[in-house]
């Protein structure tokens, strides 16, 4: 789903190139939810409103699904185990980012936080990015407050002021919108005379090469929810 965009397009590309996946339809926003229905895998880049109903009718006929559209949240992944059920039949893995040095840049803030009391995200993204926070941001901040909780809440002053930024697990979080951006994301950490940076930029859509086809092949074996691209690949540890 969302065949027509720049992910769907970048997905389609790489179907055809490798030798172990194969093309079951091309769906745009003017098709039908029942053109998904034989294939083995879903790959879901549409938007977060549209989303939810594509993940829902892929549970629904049995088909793992990948997952790349923002706006899964802890709250909305929690209510699609229901569906599931305790015997699963197919999967979901939900990646808020297919890119490896994010993926990385994630796994070294979350451990860095637990040496941290002071953090506060800021991410950019092109103009035409619908939703903010971004789903990567969002579950950088989550990863972060697993990670830290037998400290507690990260300090961020100021939270009535609507300059501070949306909290997510106490953690603000910026988002800009400006033409020419791909994606930017910085974890900042303020500690005793010092800042530390955490900081990964996308230059070009093909970062996301790679891990688009770890979770497409992936996705064939997997049952059950999957979130995160450090889920599938080897961090050696760090994740």
């Amino acid at each position: 789903m969302g065949a027509t965009g720049k992910m769907g397009r970048l997905a389609i590309a790489l179907i055809d190139a490798a030798d172990d996946l194969e093309l079951h339809a091309a769906i745009d926003s003017k098709g039908s939810l029942d053109e998904m229905t034989g294939a083995d895998v879903v790959f879901d880049v549409t938007i977060p409103a549209v989303s939810q109903s594509v993940v829902e009718f892929a549970i629904a006929q049995g088909i793992t699904v990948v997952v790349g559209t923002s706006g899964w949240s802890a709250d909305r992944i929690s209510a699609l185990r229901g569906l599931l059920g305790t015997s699963p039949k197919s999967g979901v893995i939900i990646v808020p980012n297919f890119s490896l040095g994010s993926v990385l840049a994630t796994s070294f803030a979350a451990m860095a936080s637990r040496f941290f009391d002071s953090i506060e995200i800021v991410e950019a993204h092109d103009a035409t990015k619908i939703d903010s926070p971004s789903g990567t941001a969002v579950r950088t901040a989550e990863l972060i407050g697993e990670a830290r909780a037998a400290r507690g809440p990260v300090v961020a002053p100021h939270t009535d002021q609507r300059a501070r930024g949306q909290q997510v697990w106490s953690i603000p979080i910026h988002s800009l919108r400006l033409t020419g951006v791909v994606a930017k994301q910085d974890v900042i950490f303020g500690g005793t005379g010092e800042v530390l940076t955490i900081s990964h930029e996308t230059l070009a859509p093909t970062a996301y090469e790679a891990g688009i086809v770890v979770a497409l092949r992936a996705a064939r074996e997997q049952v059950g929810i999957v979130v995160g691209l450090d889920k599938l690949i080897d961090l050696g540890g760090l994740a």
